[in-house]
């Protein structure tokens, strides 16, 4: 059996262990291993280990993106916990809780509520990751399968075990996963069903904060926007992602002049004002399903109901007694 990490109070080292990898550990990269087997320990000094050959794999240094395999035989050095993280509070583990919309042995879905990041860091104790292992200590395999932006609300997948999460990265690399969003743009759609295919750049502006441009020197990516309803000079469309940059649904609804709504980074200053005081208090950008095969010939569909606050919002919105579908 594989000793279990056993928490230390702060100050104070862990003893050097050994983990043969399993099956279900197989394919994760070796830092991310090490995270979770270190809980508490700085990321900093994590890669500060890994770079003077501490940690060990089948008795050989490794990079800090070597990926395990099974069989693996894993030599973990002593490392001082220097705090442990504190406590998530209640409500917002509670929070967590209440959006959690699907679950089976190998997922668990969620409708993400907007505000709350997918993972800590970067001043963020406790995103959705962090709570949801605090709420259910026994998932200690649970992991992203994707992420949405921390403004974003809607349906966000996590695998419980490693061989769900291999899956499901395949299938996205493959382009065999379906994911549609809702988001209300400023301006009266005239564009029909309208194919974007921009590539975008990441840059990092001063302090670290990324921000996305089109530009050719980027990666490509595709985005399909169609008209769902409209409110007058709001109109609310679905958008299916054909790739998953950063970002991306919002850099490219402004490359064809229709900012989303709210959007304090890519939007309209003086449109956000004018809904905020709407009642508009986020970026209206909903995942609204996400679909993929289960592996056994069946197809998964998963849908995120939109969230309370922009039902209500798209309530009052002025012009939505003129509103059509179509």
């Amino acid at each position: 059996m594989q000793p279990k990490y056993e928490n230390s109070p702060a100050g104070e080292a862990t003893k050097v262990r050994k983990v043969t990898i399993d099956d279900e550990q197989s394919g994760q990269r070796i830092d991310n291993f090490l995270r979770r087997q270190l809980p508490g320990v700085p990321r900093s000094r994590l890669y500060r280990i890994l770079r003077r050959g501490e940690v060990r794999v089948n008795k050989g240094r490794v990079r800090a993106d070597y990926r395990l395999q099974a069989g693996d035989e894993v030599r973990i050095p002593p490392a001082r916990v220097r705090e442990l993280p504190a406590a998530a509070p209640a409500a917002a583990t509670s929070r967590i809780a209440d959006a959690i919309i699907y679950e089976d042995k190998q997922l668990l879905v969620i409708n993400k509520p907007s505000g709350i990041a997918v993972h800590g860091g970067s001043g963020i104790s406790h995103g959705v990751i962090e709570l949801l292992r605090e709420l259910r200590p026994e998932l200690r395999d649970l992991s992203l399968v994707h992420r949405l932006d921390r403004a974003t609300s809607g349906a966000l997948v996590l695998a419980k075990r490693r061989s769900a999460l291999r899956r499901l990265h395949e299938q996205f690399r493959e382009g065999r996963v379906d994911k549609n969003y809702l988001a209300l743009v400023v301006g009266d759609w005239q564009l029909g069903d309208l194919p974007v295919d921009a590539p975008l750049l990441v840059r990092h502006r001063q302090g670290g904060e990324r921000h996305v441009i089109v530009n050719e020197q980027g990666k490509p990516a595709q985005t399909r926007f169609r008209l769902s309803r409209t409110f007058g000079k709001y109109s609310l469309l679905q958008c299916q992602p054909k790739t998953g940059r950063t970002h991306q649904i919002r850099v490219h609804a402004l490359h064809v002049d229709y900012p989303l709504a709210g959007d304090e980074r890519y939007g309209d200053p003086a449109e956000n004002s004018k809904l905020k005081k709407l009642g508009l208090k986020r970026l209206f950008l909903h995942a609204q399903s996400i679909a993929f095969p289960d592996g056994n010939g069946n197809e998964l569909h998963f849908t995120a109901p939109l969230t309370h606050d922009l039902e209500r919002f798209l309530d009052k919105l002025p012009g939505r007694l003129r509103g059509r579908s179509r």
